[in-house]
């Protein structure tokens, strides 16, 4: 998504959201909240991870 030229966020059929992924995480809509939420599984942000979630020895 951050090579995206354009990226349109549609809601219920609706563009609410348009422009580069700079300006879209910039502007904190939609957009920055999901994009947010997906990296936060990538990194582990233990912030936004499940209780539930074994928890290696040491930690």
């Amino acid at each position: 998504m951050r090579r995206a030229d354009r990226i349109l966020v549609l809601q219920e059929g609706k563009l609410i959201e348009h422009g580069s992924h700079r300006d879209l995480m910039a502007v904190g809509g939609v957009y920055a909240e999901l994009f947010t939420l997906q990296a936060a599984a990538y990194l582990g942000d233990p912030d936004q991870t499940s209780e539930s979630e074994p928890v290696e020895p040491g930690r």
